[in-house]
């Protein structure tokens, strides 16, 4: 189906409810931490993917390698009363959590154990290089600064005002804006993902696994 092999899709469907699971309990953790409660009231507080994922989302993970999980709530004023940069370390945790796996994963490679090179043909050097890919696409995916990305609140944080007003006002237009991205610019010919996301993506993967 659309190309890809059954071994691939059983790959990418575990590699999905660990990667998207460690996500959204990061930000659930991290919130909890400093002292909001309502991940943990709202049943987020846990590992078990079946409280974080998205059908749309996972299919589009699965198919793309892209995708996303069900948002967990927060309480922003809750965590403003412990730290002003609250918000902006919730949001940060989700992706920072994927780059954690991608070097995890990494680590066979790094201490000798696997090879790393497009010849290797064992199942789970496939599966380790496309869980490592996978969990950098999140990563760098993520930090693109537009709602509803996890990026937008960590440049909200860093930005002065006038850019904080920028992304305010850009925020209803948040979904389309990623649509255009995913989709709309590729069909002109304009691969703007690719040069923010993919060329990175390869760049730490060759390191990770060399």
């Amino acid at each position: 189906m659309f190309g890809l092999s059954l071994p691939t899709l059983l790959s990418r469907l575990l590699i999905l409810v660990i990667a998207l699971s460690f996500h959204e309990f990061a930000h659930a953790w991290v919130a909890n931490k400093l002292g909001d409660d309502t991940p943990r009231f709202n049943g987020r507080l846990t590992l078990n993917p079946l409280a974080h994922l998205d059908p749309l989302g996972s299919l589009m993970l699965i198919f793309t390698g892209f995708g996303w999980a069900k948002p967990v709530p927060v309480n922003p004023y809750a965590l403003r009363r412990r730290t002003p940069a609250g918000m902006m370390l919730v949001s940060a945790a989700g992706p920072a959590s994927n780059l954690l796996l991608a070097f995890l994963a990494a680590l066979p490679f790094q201490m000798g154990l696997l090879q790393g090179g497009l010849a290797a043909a064992s199942w789970t050097d496939v599966f380790l290089r496309e869980f490592i890919i996978i969990n950098l696409l999140l990563f760098f995916f993520n930090l693109i600064p537009v709602f509803p990305l996890d990026g937008e609140k960590v440049a909200e944080y860093f930005l002065p005002p006038s850019g904080q007003d920028m992304l305010l006002r850009m925020r209803p237009y948040g979904p389309f804006i990623l649509l255009g991205l995913l989709f709309l610019l590729p069909m002109v010919g304009i691969d703007l993902l690719g040069l923010l996301i993919q060329g990175p993506t390869l760049h730490i993967y060759s390191l990770l696994v060399s």
